[in-house]
């Protein structure tokens, strides 16, 4: 890899020039040294591509004519793309090589000149590509430590319900006591788990995270506690598992309400005692590790209906943090959407602006089932596409704020009474339309209610019920999106 920088302020800028008319090479490089840039002239691309693979030179700009022998400039513009793709580079050629231009831009070229050009032509050509190449490098900085932020936990608010979590966050950070994270799918219960760590004394330790949900009782086990060679069929050697990763750290169980009964009492006795032993192992392996857990669901319901652990449940939930779902706190609502649009467009290049008199009664009155993760991805979707429209299409086509119980028991003894009064629902009431949209309304809502009643019969357990509906554990999830299913 050769050295490439940006032009920062109070460098003294290197450019390569690379053509094999000595006359053209000459000119532009006595004019370059005189505007105050460092030059390296080379008479072909294979001496260009040698000084760049040596790594000597601090190159910031490359000028490559098309037209040379051996190495032409297109080729040798291929071999600096295949080993640096941001440095800016700047082609010349001569009149009537259209078509060789058109490659060499969709090869990854900054901009060109045409042969004869004016002196400020180049000039202005070599000011616009540093320009670029210094945006470029700023917006990767940007992302770079936006998803640093994402990782140590930094997470936006301002509602007074997550500033009351913040102070717990930080009141219990730098201590050794478990954590249960209690909250619905997307509310950011990964952020707190991640801030806890990065603001406690071990945040230079592991920090680690298992997925409960993802894996199937047998793999997580082996995930969890590692496994000695010959345990089962595959485990050709030993492998540590993720408690002895996170040793000296944290550990995330993530979605732990759904651990197997068979493995809960081994994680008990880690909790406990602090050891385990391995898969297939016959000694016990010790170590210290922080544990902090979530799930979105009430876990002392799932213990009370013996399908948890109560003595685990108990040592996990010595401080708990309950995250409300983002339509229960409006006033972040507007506050994440201005900050994701900012984030966006300052991490794809993007100046998307909305009209924030149309967007925001939209987004304030939209129930937001998948909450700061699905108002994240919307955000992100809408400037990537820069498709302001698909935005508002998006909010006016989905399902409105949840009515309050009240207002949902008083529709459904009216409806009720109807229903009474008028016998079994005739044609006459059957709005007319598109037959294909009538049927695909009418499919959609006889699946939410097949859905809606194996999650209850579940007790809301989405693999039990994806089973019941023969369905796999993905399609259910993409169906209940799709359903406006809200427990």
């Amino acid at each position: 890899m050769y050295a490439y920088r940006t032009a920062m302020a109070g460098d003294k800028i290197t450019i390569m020039i690379v053509d094999d008319d000595d006359g053209i090479r000459g000119y532009i490089s006595n004019l370059l040294t005189q505007k105050g840039y460092n030059v390296i002239a080379c008479a072909s691309g294979t001496e260009a591509i040698d000084r760049l693979r040596s790594g000597d030179d601090n190159i910031s700009l490359a000028i490559l004519d098309i037209l040379m022998p051996e190495m032409d400039g297109l080729d040798t513009l291929i071999e600096i793309r295949r080993m640096h793709k941001n440095i800016p580079i700047v082609m010349l050629s001569a009149l009537g090589h259209t078509n060789i231009i058109v490659k060499a831009m969709k090869a990854g070229a900054t901009d060109y000149l045409v042969k004869p050009f004016e002196e400020e032509e180049l000039e202005l050509a070599i000011k616009k590509a540093l320009e670029k190449s210094e945006l470029l490098a700023e917006i990767s900085s940007l992302k770079r430590k936006l998803e640093a932020n994402e990782q140590k936990g930094e997470f936006i608010y301002s509602s007074s319900k997550m500033q009351k979590i913040k102070e717990v966050i930080d009141q219990v950070a730098d201590t050794d006591a478990s954590v249960l994270i209690e909250g619905e799918s997307g509310t950011g219960k990964e952020l707190v788990a991640r801030a806890l760590h990065y603001r406690s004394s071990l945040a230079d330790k592991p920090f680690v995270k298992v997925n409960c949900a993802a894996l199937p009782r047998e793999l997580l086990e082996s995930e969890l506690f590692g496994y000695e060679r010959g345990a089962f069929t595959g485990a050709y050697k030993a492998k540590a598992g993720k408690f002895e990763l996170a040793n000296n750290g944290t550990m995330f169980l993530d979605e732990i309400s759904e651990i197997d009964p068979s493995i809960q009492a081994k994680l008990l006795q880690v909790l406990q005692e602090g050891s385990f032993s391995r898969l297939g192992g016959k000694q016990d392996i010790r170590v210290n590790v922080r544990v902090i857990a979530a799930t979105n669901r009430n876990l002392r319901e799932e213990v009370e209906a013996g399908r948890f652990r109560g003595d685990i449940y108990y040592r996990l939930n010595v401080v708990n943090i309950h995250i409300p779902p983002l339509r229960e706190r409006p006033e972040d609502i507007t506050y994440l959407f201005e900050y994701f649009l900012e984030t966006y467009n300052a991490k794809y290049g993007k100046q998307i602006k909305v009209n924030k008199d149309k967007i925001y009664p939209l987004i304030m009155d939209y129930h937001w089932p998948g909450n700061v993760r699905e108002l994240k991805n919307m955000v992100k979707r809408a400037v990537i596409l820069g498709n302001i429209d698909d935005l508002h299409n998006y909010l006016e086509a989905s399902p409105r704020k949840a009515k309050s119980k009240k207002e949902e028991q008083n529709k459904s003894h009216v409806e009720s009474a109807e229903q009474d009064r008028s016998g079994d629902i005739g044609f006459d009431e059957v709005e007319l339309g598109p037959l294909k949209k009538i049927a695909k309304e009418a499919t959609l809502k006889a699946e939410g209610q097949a859905i809606l009643k194996a999650l209850q019969k579940t007790n809301w357990n989405k693999k039990k019920a994806a089973e019941l509906l023969e369905i796999s554990y993905k399609a259910l999830l993409y169906k209940i999106k799709e359903c406006g299913i809200d427990r």
